[in-house]
């Protein structure tokens, strides 16, 4: 009997672990690293949280399945790794969020599911839907007494004798409702039940919200990290200096909701949260863990842990999800397959880049289901088993920005001159240079060798140009690469339909 246990946390960096030499302390996060496979250099191929799990859910670049922002609708015509699983016999079940916009054709134009992006993926059942208002959680609280507040997304936010608390200390003033009572608590002892319900095989996918913001921590995690040892932030001197850097940056540091708080103490104490979140998750975690091998299941279940991007939290002056920079992109990867195929690869670090596209056809792999031809990604499973690729993998990680605001009208492509379509970038990123190459807008180009902070863009430097040129042809051959392709496989012949499928990736050799 196989399960599934597909864990994402939102907005986790990917450095953010104890095992990769970080202060954050995950325990349990690096026992399942030590009894699994660590994935090193992996990123996200899209922010934010939409247009990310599009790519993770459906194993496609954003360039593919064109769900861009928050709310763009992910069209219906493509798969997704919980209908591949299905229709193969197993039940998918949520317990968190998917923020799946829906294909507006399927729907009247007065369906309700049209008035919010977090809708849950196609073919998943939703157990415990969480997302902005968590209705779930706010019910279970009122049955233990607690005073529900209206709306019910300030139980995020509420804390502890805040003023009092923050003016006698360093920390943030705790969440008003206990660790054992928080959202993350009580989706991890959600799906404990389920899996002790269960009497046959399960399929779970935990998408649990934290460390996403609001940055308000339940006691003790609160304190875990002192705001004042926490000031190594990768930024330019001053926020003007940071905006030379690009014009699009410029833009970005122009709106309130992407700046860093000003104020040096406030922006110490959100990444104290921000942390103390992290290690909370992992606590949590733990038991979950801890479940599974008491009830029997830990050798036989796939564990996926990962996130849908990370965060800047303060570098390079931001906060949030968004642009280029690394921080918004590299994020965490742990695999432990249970199978006796992987045993001698246990505990492994892998050094080769991966992206989320890779994980549906890992999991579907690992089910024995065939991944579909709309994948971009390629299943890690001989990564984990034999602790290489079959074949040619990438040498570079991808990424992609829509940075287009549908809501709120042309206010960011007026103030940059340019189009809604031209409100895009792309990004490849090797191990010792990056491009970062917009539709209309100058490209940047960073030196990451002499500057892994990204603060040098070299793009006009005489000295790169030939470099500049390369990635910029690389960039060109990836996408061309990875045009749509769902039918260019086929062929109608006198014979009938002839198939034949070829690797995304082939040695530049072949």
């Amino acid at each position: 009997m196989k399960n599934v246990l597909f864990i994402t946390a939102d907005q986790w960096r990917g450095s953010c672990l104890s095992t990769l030499g970080h202060r954050v302390q995950t325990p349990n996060l690096d026992q399942l690293a030590a009894s699994g496979t660590l994935f090193k250099h992996h990123y996200a191929n899209a922010v934010p949280c939409g247009p990310s799990r599009a790519s993770l859910h459906t194993g496609m670049y954003l360039q593919n399945h064109r769900s861009g922002t928050n709310g763009t609708p992910l069209d219906a015509r493509f798969t997704n790794w919980a209908l591949e699983a299905r229709a193969s016999g197993y039940d998918p079940v949520l317990f968190g969020y998917t923020d799946t916009a829906n294909d507006p054709r399927a729907f009247s134009a007065d369906d309700p599911v049209l008035a919010s992006y977090e809708g849950p993926l196609p073919g998943i059942r939703p157990i415990v839907p969480m997302g902005t208002f968590p209705d779930a959680w706010a019910a279970w609280l009122n049955s233990l007494g607690y005073e529900i507040p209206e709306p019910n997304w300030r139980l995020y936010t509420e804390k502890t004798n805040a003023l009092e608390y923050e003016a006698g200390g360093t920390h943030s003033a705790p969440l008003k409702i206990p660790q054992e009572h928080h959202d993350t608590y009580f989706m991890v002892d959600r799906v404990i039940d389920f899996i002790d319900r269960s009497s046959q095989s399960f399929c779970i996918h935990l998408s649990l919200l934290r460390p996403h913001p609001p940055w308000v921590a339940p006691y003790p995690f609160n304190e875990l990290y002192p705001p004042d040892e926490l000031g190594d932030f990768v930024r330019a001197a001053n926020v003007e200096e940071e905006a030379a850097q690009h014009p699009f940056l410029a833009e970005m540091l122009s709106k309130r909701h992407y700046r860093a708080p000003h104020q040096e103490d406030k922006l110490l104490r959100l990444k104290s949260s921000y942390y103390g979140l992290m290690t909370e998750v992992d606590t949590n975690l733990g038991r979950l863990f801890d479940h599974l091998k008491q009830a029997g299941h830990w050798d036989n279940t796939l564990i996926i842990f990962t996130s849908d991007h990370g965060e800047q939290i303060g570098d390079h002056h931001l906060l949030g999800k968004l642009g280029y920079f690394d921080a918004s992109y590299h994020i965490p990867l742990i695999i432990r397959d249970p199978s006796a195929e992987a045993a001698g690869q246990h505990g492994k670090t892998v050094d080769v880049f991966t992206e989320n596209i890779d994980i549906m056809p890992t999991l579907l792999g690992w089910l024995d289901i065939p991944a579909p031809t709309q994948c971009d990604g390629q299943s890690l499973l001989p990564i984990i088993r034999q602790g290489r690729p079959s074949g040619y993998w990438r040498d570079a990680a991808h990424w992609e920005y829509d940075f287009r605001d549908i809501p709120n009208g042309e206010a960011v492509e007026s103030r940059l001159g340019l189009s809604p379509h031209q409100c895009t970038l792309n990004v490849i990123r090797t191990h010792t240079h990056k491009y970062v190459h917009f539709t209309q807008l100058p490209p940047l180009f960073f030196d990451l060798i002499k500057d892994p902070e990204e603060l040098n863009n070299l793009a006009n430097d005489p000295n790169y140009q030939s470099l500049v040129l390369e990635y910029a042809q690389k960039m060109l051959s990836w996408r061309m690469n990875h045009d749509e392709q769902t039918l260019t496989h086929l062929a109608l012949t006198d014979d009938g339909v002839i198939s034949r499928v070829a690797p995304r990736y082939a040695s530049p050799s072949d």
